[in-house]
């Protein structure tokens, strides 16, 4: 039953149906009174019960496996033989991600960092066969997720993911840096770095370019991405009282540098993207020039075995029909 699958599992949930047919017949059973009322017994004594009355219960216990098997049988049982042969270039992910203040502007719904966070979690639910990592970075820059295959954790962490939680700025050369202390010593044959940022290098004691050659020589590849509208955007701030106003600020990303610092590294790339369908299509491209690296070849085939339980239903009813019309007489 190992490879054993159900093509409606739910439909099982009708085997409760067994256990309270097996107990309404042991109450009815035990309901029941004597057939013969008589003030004394004796006449009985020496006399055992026959064959028909010890198995008075087979016809509806024949009854009981022809519900449970025909409940199987609507649930689809299919056993499956599959085979895979594949041969993986194995590729580990740091994505690098910027948090800071103006990440919040909302030409990007709800705003910048939510739609990256869940673009980022689409990229991430795709690539179920890679080590991928998360680092957040704004005016520092922190490991948020180290490597790891458990991409249910790094789901968790990267919606938890807000600004705020370090000094405001933008620090690219140690968002970077960081990114790539986390993944320069991987045995991957492949090891990319995606920098996703939406503005200007201010912060930070790393330089960009310093950090790009870095990556270079480890052999690592760098997709930078900036992250917003052409023009001006508008970005949220509370007045003294609490409220919320909005206010259009210029929208500067330092195009010339992020795109220098992907072209350092080996097949790097440069991407803009100025609403969230652009960032989609993005992370889209870069998952499939990453995807070009695997080669797997898979045979899978699934064949139905309701069959055998339908066959179990129809005999268990046929014998307790003969059962009950040529010996029971129930």
């Amino acid at each position: 039953m190992s490879n054993i699958e159900f093509a409606h599992p739910w439909v099982l949930l009708g085997l409760v149906v067994v256990p309270l047919m097996v107990g309404w017949w042991l109450w009815r059973y035990r309901k029941q009174d004597a057939a013969v009322q008589h003030s004394d017994i004796a006449v009985f004594d020496g006399v055992g019960r026959t064959l028909r009355a010890r198995l008075r219960w087979l016809p509806y216990a024949l009854r009981v496996v022809a519900v449970a098997a025909m409940v199987v049988a609507l649930a689809r049982p299919q056993s499956s033989l599959s085979r895979q042969e594949m041969t993986v270039e194995g590729i580990d992910i740091v994505m690098a991600m910027d948090i800071s203040g103006s990440m919040l502007a909302e030409d990007f719904k709800p705003n910048r960092l939510e739609a990256a966070k869940r673009v980022a979690a689409d990229f991430v639910e795709g690539r179920k066969s890679d080590r991928m990592g998360l680092v957040v970075f704004a005016g520092q820059a922190f490991t948020q997720v180290p490597l790891t295959v458990d991409h249910h954790v790094l789901l968790q962490q990267l919606g938890g993911v807000k600004s705020g939680i370090v000094r405001d700025g933008t620090a690219l050369g140690d968002g970077l840096t960081t990114a790539i202390n986390r993944i320069k010593d991987s045995e991957a044959k492949s090891k990319v770095i995606i920098l996703l940022t939406d503005g200007v290098n201010n912060q930070g004691s790393v330089d960009p370019l310093s950090a790009a050659e870095i990556a270079k020589l480890y052999g690592i590849r760098l997709y930078t991405i900036g992250v917003g509208s052409l023009g001006k955007a508008p970005y949220p701030f509370r007045d003294q009282l609490g409220r919320v106003h909005y206010q259009n600020i210029d929208v500067e990303i330092d195009e010339p540098l992020m795109e220098q610092m992907a072209g350092m590294t080996d097949e790097g790339r440069y991407f803009r993207a100025t609403n969230k369908k652009a960032l989609q299509d993005i992370f889209t491209q870069i998952d499939e020039m990453e995807k070009s690296k695997i080669d797997v070849t898979q045979y899978a085939q699934k064949r139905d075995e309701q069959g055998v339980w339908l066959w179990m239903a129809l005999v268990a009813l046929t014998l307790e029909l003969l059962l009950c019309w040529l010996w029971m007489k129930l």
